[in-house]
């Protein structure tokens, strides 16, 4: 037996409200509409949920006996449509987002307090992983999204571009070649240099540009993160090679960029699995980070 859905929500306003015509009031319906709901239910039921004593209903042992499942299974339905009005209002939810370190310790760190402002009933988990794990946490919807630097050789991982930016070296402003413009790495040559890790694209493609000129690269220390980097080119430990766009929230007083040729680009994109639309959540955080790159100068817009 399955009961009907309305015909028991016209038993619980009676059952709340005490006479039929209350209980029309509420749902919108007619006393008639509301008695023949009733009658169907005791139908369905196979026993009388109500008698009539000097003109009012009264409810029977046994409407007494479902009437407190017939409430909670409401008050369950009641949390559910509070729920979905709250995630249709972006009052609910949790986004997992996956990022670099450099990325969540500075641009990240702007676009979402902004996104919480917007939605402060919103809870964020960020994680950081390596490349390849963050792709995958992506790819299966293990995160709901990711920031991630291009190129990205995956079908089953979609993409927004949001920025490019140059390469720069970090550097004391009192260094010897903090007076060139752009430096090169013939004016590297014999510099102590603080790079990020090996087998990094990006580390590949700077090997490469030193290679390219005949240069071999004095490479003092290794780090895996662009804050990191310019903390030792601080201390002084060697020139930091580095993203123009994640070096701005690390550049300390003290500390200048100079422009590195020949000109290596870095692509940063906003990934979500290819699997599945893309949720309501991580749209909204795709449109604040939009907005945020947009508004750098010295990032170049995605095209």
């Amino acid at each position: 037996m399955k009961l009907n859905l309305r015909s028991l929500e016209a038993f619980r306003e009676t059952m709340m409200s005490g006479s039929a015509t209350a209980a029309a009031a509420r749902m919108g319906l007619t006393q008639p509409a509301v008695s023949r709901l009733i009658a169907q239910l005791e139908q369905e039921a196979g026993f009388r949920l109500f008698y009539r004593e000097k003109g009012r209903l009264n409810p029977t042992p046994e409407a007494l006996l479902i009437y407190e499942e017939v409430d909670l299974a409401f008050g369950g339905l009641d949390r559910i449509d509070a729920l979905v009005r709250d995630i249709a209002m972006f009052n609910a939810g949790l986004l997992k987002i996956v990022a670099p370190p450099s990325l969540s310790e500075g641009a990240l760190s702007i676009i979402l307090t902004r996104f919480l402002a917007r939605f402060p009933k919103v809870r964020v988990s960020i994680d950081s992983r390596s490349t390849e794990t963050a792709r995958a946490m992506v790819a299966n919807r293990t995160a709901d999204c990711g920031f991630v630097k291009l190129p990205i050789n995956r079908g089953d991982i979609s993409t927004v571009v949001l920025s490019t930016s140059e390469t720069v070296c970090v550097l004391p402003h009192d260094h010897r070649l903090a007076a060139h413009e752009i430096l090169t790495p013939e004016l590297l040559r014999n510099e102590p240099l603080v790079q990020l890790g090996s087998g990094a694209w990006t580390r590949r493609q700077i090997d490469d540009a030193f290679r390219s000129r005949g240069v071999l690269p004095d490479v003092k220390l290794e780090t895996h993160t662009v804050g990191s980097a310019c903390a030792f080119a601080a201390q002084g430990v060697g020139v930091a090679i580095v993203n123009a766009m994640m070096a701005r929230d690390f550049i300390r007083p003290g500390l200048v960029t100079r422009l590195f040729q020949p000109q290596i680009l870095h692509e940063y994109a906003f990934m979500t699995s290819a699997l599945a639309p893309m949720n309501r959540l991580a749209a909204a955080l795709l449109e604040e980070a939009k907005i945020y790159f947009e508004a750098q100068p010295d990032v170049r817009p995605a095209a």
